[in-house]
């Protein structure tokens, strides 16, 4: 599904279900449907999910491959919309909870985002440059990298000027998001997932 009519973010947002069959990012203007996720991407997402809601976080509040959050153009080429494979909102995002799973620009940001980086250039740099970039200008204040191909899962914490690296991590070194202190989580746990057998 690839439209060809210039659209501006409340064009987007005010297609119905029958203008978005799957899930798409609105780049430039037009509207370009995004690949199926990975089983492995799934898995690794749908295993923080479960050790989210184990440390006491509502189900309600972690979302997988659903929640969509608008992000501010800042080059050309950007999305004006992206879809992380996990976002932990708040109550205040789920305030009318028959809208539509859209966080605006004028809403305050999640509390985290985390994405699995796919393999290939272009999507390492979509989700450790231009991602990154557009996450931190809504401020969200906690970006978890999951890197499968360096086998690092990096927490990516807000400061005045951007992103800083608050941790690179890998086996069996603890993940420490600063959110949610009481997670018991390592690298070699969150990475395995996305594993067989």
């Amino acid at each position: 599904m690839t439209s060809t009519r210039k659209l501006t973010f409340a064009d987007y947002l005010a297609l119905d279900d029958s203008g978005l069959e799957r899930r798409a990012e609105l780049i430039d203007g037009v509207l370009t449907e995004l690949p199926p996720e990975t089983w492995f991407n799934n898995d690794i997402a749908m295993f923080l999910f479960l050790k989210l809601v184990e440390n006491g976080i509502p189900f309600q509040q972690v979302k997988v491959h659903s929640c969509e959050l608008q992000t501010p153009i800042l080059e050309s080429g950007d999305a004006a919309n992206r879809y992380p494979d996990l976002v932990v909102v708040d109550e205040v995002h789920r305030a009318k909870p028959n809208q539509r799973m859209t966080i605006t620009l004028n809403m305050p940001p999640p509390r985290l985002v985390v994405e699995v980086v796919s393999p290939g250039k272009t999507n390492r740099d979509r989700d450790y440059l231009r991602k990154r970039a557009q996450y931190a200008a809504i401020g969200i204040p906690e970006y978890l990298i999951v890197d499968p191909q360096e086998s690092v899962v990096i927490l990516l914490v807000l400061a005045a000027d951007g992103y800083r690296e608050a941790g690179c991590y890998q086996g069996k070194q603890r993940v420490q998001l600063l959110s949610f202190p009481d997670l018991e989580l390592t690298a070699e746990e969150i990475l395995a997932a996305g594993q067989v057998g």
